[in-house]
């Protein structure tokens, strides 16, 4: 059995967890939308047409933000077709995704949605088929109190108070040549400056976030940052990354330790909006929104392809995950918390049927997914402040990512209301480690919960039949003394180790 070790103490602090960390993302794509959220004859569906069961998972894995319409969807996206009387809106060809848009759902139904479910909505303007005039006409209509074309045209169409959208993505993944509207990083650079300057004549206070690189592997990364903060660097707040992960070949050591190539991601960012900020001799950091991140198995998706008959809400990237893919989600939520001092906002993606923590049948029931679980429970558990760790452990071989440490962990500390919170994974196939915290310096006093995810099949599913087969159990082996911590973390698992502490 492994040993490993490390210190927890309150003087170690990186930054305040932030809600944002956990957010999410709904796109126009798939089942994410109809037949995830809205389903207006599903039998538990509101007056909204919204899902209820729905609702009530979205509410218990604790989301903070969504990020809406997209993602691919938005570069081909006319906000006007998706407001005002639903019998007049108009049907169209949806290219991103190679699908039928009705429509019934849009700007409005969203931001009713987010109203039931508690979230913060994050709005996404085109910048792929359309530009500056149709972004602040869209923050007309949605934020304007009222006495404009547009904002009483918001009034007429039901919704009299402005929508208050205070973080708005300008455009997605422009670095990509899938995107419809697809630009150089100068041509995206300029577009972008000339709409945020627009935008913040109507609100000042706006957060904007400029599209960065769709991938660290882009051919571009790094340069395309450069360029397009050189140019934006003054009127936006955030630039974007996106990162999905996957088990390659069956080298599931590699694919445990995805959170290594997470954390070179956002160093890199960092490291290249920090020269910027350098040159242009600049007085603000740009902050960094993760607003893609998940396990996806995109070699399923290009063997599968796109849809050929333009239907509509197709069953599109549906995966079903497993307990490896949960443990790795748990893994490269350690990394967004361990960067939460320039990482302020983050969105998994997606939330519901398209790679998502919660799966819906239409008409039937929905259920939590395998990565629901760490979400969840770290969305819950973290609060006060993100504590720095630096675990002491051997080191594992990988493929992908070289040496890296056997456990990978991070901890938050809340003196306000007595809790501390160690959360932490084992990345070994097939051995357990025995994990000593000296929590001696947070007074630490008792373990009040200690949850671990795991089990004997590292590939098992949640199903609609069997929707609890992978869940977090009690660990029986977690102990407290002296202000000293054990618990033993079986291999392939994450867990999280609750603590009480004074108060203060």
């Amino acid at each position: 059995m492994h040993s490993a070790s490390f210190t927890l103490d309150p003087a170690f602090t990186i930054a305040p967890v932030n809600r944002r960390t956990f957010g999410s993302f709904v796109e126009h794509m798939g089942r994410c939308v109809y037949t995830g959220i809205y389903e207006p004859d599903h039998p538990t569906a509101d007056a909204n047409g919204f899902r209820r069961d729905v609702l009530d998972l979205v509410r218990e894995l604790g989301v903070g933000t969504v990020r809406y319409p997209g993602g691919n969807f938005v570069s081909g996206y006319r906000w006007e077709d998706g407001v005002g009387p639903r019998d007049r809106r108009p049907v169209r060809r949806e290219l991103a995704w190679h699908s039928t848009e009705t429509n019934q759902f849009g700007l409005d139904e969203f931001i009713r949605w987010t109203a039931e479910a508690g979230i913060e909505p994050m709005m996404a303007v085109n910048l792929g088929t359309r530009g500056l005039q149709e972004a602040i006409d869209l923050l007309e209509y949605a934020n304007h109190p009222g006495g404009t074309r547009l904002s009483d045209q918001r009034i007429a169409n039901g919704s009299p108070d402005p929508h208050g959208i205070r973080m708005w993505c300008l455009g997605n993944e422009m670095d990509g040549p899938w995107q419809i509207g697809h630009k150089t990083a100068h041509e995206y650079g300029r577009l972008a400056a000339e709409t945020a300057r627009a935008m913040r004549m109507s609100d000042p206070d706006l957060e904007l976030v400029a599209c960065g690189s769709s991938g660290s592997q882009m051919p571009t990364f790094g340069a395309w940052e450069a360029e397009v903060l050189e140019q934006t660097y003054d009127h936006v707040d955030y630039i974007s990354l996106h990162a999905y992960y996957q088990e390659h070949d069956g080298d599931l050591a590699s694919f445990l330790a995805s959170a290594a190539d997470m954390d070179h991601f956002i160093e890199s960012v960092v490291a290249t909006a920090d020269h910027v900020r350098a040159r242009l001799k600049a007085g603000k950091r740009i902050q960094l929104s993760f607003d893609e991140w998940n396990v996806w198995y995109q070699s399923r998706f290009h063997d599968e392809g796109a849809p050929t008959d333009w239907p509509v809400a197709p069953r599109v990237i549906e995966d079903r995950y497993n307990l490896a893919d949960a443990v790795v989600v748990g893994g490269l939520l350690i990394s967004l918390l361990r960067h939460s001092d320039r990482v302020t906002s983050a969105s998994l993606a997606q939330l519901v049927n398209v790679i998502a923590p919660i799966m819906t049948e239409p008409g039937g029931p929905a259920w939590r997914q395998t990565i629901f679980h760490p979400f969840a429970e770290t969305s819950r558990t973290a609060r006060g402040e993100v504590l720095r760790v630096e675990p002491v452990a051997p080191v594992q071989d990988t493929g992908r990512h070289g040496e890296v440490p056997v456990i990978d962990a991070v901890a938050t500390h809340d003196p306000e209301s007595g809790e501390a919170a160690v959360f932490v994974i084992n990345r070994s196939v097939d051995e357990p480690v025995t994990l000593d915290v000296d929590a001696r310096g947070l007074g630490a006093e008792r373990v009040t919960e200690c949850l671990t995810l795991s089990g004997p099949d590292a590939y098992a599913v949640n199903t609609a039949e069997a929707p609890d087969r992978v869940v977090p159990r009690e660990n029986k082996d977690a102990r407290l003394a002296d202000g000293r911590l054990d618990v033993v973390l079986p291999p392939v698992s994450w867990t999280v180790v609750k603590l009480a502490v004074p108060r203060g």
